[in-house]
């Protein structure tokens, strides 16, 4: 029987006589790292899980946006592992399948690989998916949300849970259910480029390493191909080669950069897709002229959606700023650590932007629990790049490792609320960071000595 929806101002309603799709004790919108995190740990402790993902796979931009490399587990600059959880089981499991290199502070991975890793993972916690869904509107009513809806090729379905878990990474959910948010630089309100990842073969990579050597960004050699009119002045730095010795041949790119991109508007993300693949393919021309190792290299592939690094920042009940990062704040309500350099992206042209920050050596933060709060729904929390810090904060607190175990805070305070009758917010932040514990999370320096009896410090340097 279709569903019989009507529009409003407030959103979709739910008319008497129509049936739900789903009836479940959590949901979580969007697979990736937040998503996959949230949706294993509240399935873990005993919910009935509904993941619903726009694409036909887990992982977000790591497999969907081709971006095979996740960073870091590890204080800054040093050996010492300061992210446990989900996010370290799934390198792990990647590691140990054959699918990639787990090395202290990154895993290198092959993405068809991961996306097998993870659905064998969300079918071990019995996570029920649904592929091919977007999260369409929500009612609300008395500050909670009572059904959200999603558009697939049945239509539109209705699903219910008694809690919801925003990991859309725009805070789709959280915006059309009437929560304050915010975007962009505080000075310009541009955000970060957009980049499309792409793969590519024919590479002899201990040639390219060779050439390399310890110069990271290669700036004069993008400089001197602009210069002789074969590459547009899109990029001045290489953002990522990433590599595993799993396949040896192929490399996968971080390099394309699109500005001015608002990634809540379809028809901006359409435009910077195909901005990004002809610098794709500009790129792999560019390659083969100038970089030795890359003559024959050739493009694999694309990917299915272009990678974006900052969109809507929800409002919660903490704000979480570059200052707190900065000092290394502590924090009564911690989730977890975050460990990654201030990594901006020029917001108004190519390369990084002024307000990128390297750390001292050891650098990590506290993640507090309330950023994962809306203000004015109490049934939903938002974990991912979405969350309630600013601008430069995100910087750092967008990566995946942090998006894993912002997730995995969601997913088990979920949990917990459902558990008690409560919401999330009223969950006891002692009870929830011992059950984050359980699950070999990290949360504060007895768990960081825990884990890590011994350490070595690696030599200091820029990324």
């Amino acid at each position: 029987m279709p569903l019989n929806v009507k529009r409003t101002d407030s959103g979709f309603e739910l008319c008497s006589h129509a049936e739900l799709a789903y009836d479940v004790d959590v949901v979580v919108l969007g697979g990736g790292p937040a998503g996959v995190a949230a949706a294993f740990s509240a399935a873990s402790l005993g919910q009935k899980v509904l993941l619903v993902e726009q694409f036909n796979c887990l992982g977000g931009v790591a497999t969907a946006g081709g971006h095979g490399h996740i960073c870091s587990y590890v204080a800054y600059g040093t050996q010492q592992r300061v992210v446990g959880g989900w996010a370290y089981e799934v390198a792990a499991r990647v590691d140990a399948a054959g699918y990639g290199c787990h090395q202290v502070g990154k895993v290198d991975f092959e993405v068809e690989g991961m996306k097998l890793i993870l659905e064998q993972m969300a079918e071990e916690q019995a996570v029920q998916l649904l592929y091919h869904s977007f999260f369409a509107d929500c009612h609300c009513e008395d500050g909670r949300i009572q059904t959200v809806f999603i558009q697939n090729k049945d239509g539109i379905q209705a699903v219910r849970a008694r809690q919801y878990i925003d990991c859309t990474g725009d805070g789709d959910v959280a915006a059309r259910a009437g929560c304050s948010w915010k975007s962009g630089d505080e000075e310009s309100g541009q955000c970060q480029p957009v980049t499309l990842m792409f793969t590519i073969g024919g590479v002899d990579y201990s040639k390219v390493a060779a050439f390399r050597g310890n110069d990271y960004a290669l700036a004069d050699v993008w400089e001197k191909a602009q210069k002789n009119g074969d590459m547009r002045p899109y990029q001045t730095k290489i953002m990522g080669w990433w590599w595993t010795p799993t396949r040896p041949d192929q490399l996968g790119i971080n390099f394309t950069h699109v500005n001015y991109i608002d990634c809540t508007k379809s028809a901006d993300l359409t435009k910077a897709t195909l901005e990004a693949r002809r610098q794709a393919y500009e790129t792999i021309e560019v390659y083969r002229k100038y970089i030795p190792g890359m003559e024959q290299c050739y493009m694999i592939s694309t990917p299915n959606t272009i990678g974006l690094r900052e969109s809507r920042r929800i409002l919660g009940d903490y704000y979480l700023t570059l200052p707190d990062l900065i000092e290394e704040k502590e924090f009564s309500d911690s989730i977890g650590y975050g460990c990654f350099f201030i990594d901006i992206h020029n917001c108004s042209g190519p390369g990084m932007d002024r307000k990128r920050r390297v750390p001292r050596i050891g650098f990590k933060y506290q993640i507090p629990y309330r950023i994962l709060l809306p203000q004015g729904v109490n049934n939903l929390q938002v974990a991912g790049r979405c969350v309630s810090v600013d601008h430069e904060a995100l910087g750092s607190l967008r990566v995946m490792p942090q998006c894993f175990v912002m997730g995995q805070a969601a997913g088990t305070a979920a949990a917990l609320a459902n558990r008690h009758g409560c919401d999330p917010r009223q969950v006891p932040f002692r009870e929830l960071q011992q059950a984050l514990k359980e699950q070999n999370c990290i949360l504060d320096e007895e768990d960081v000595q825990r884990f890590n009896p011994e350490f070595s410090t690696l030599a200091a340097g820029g990324i």
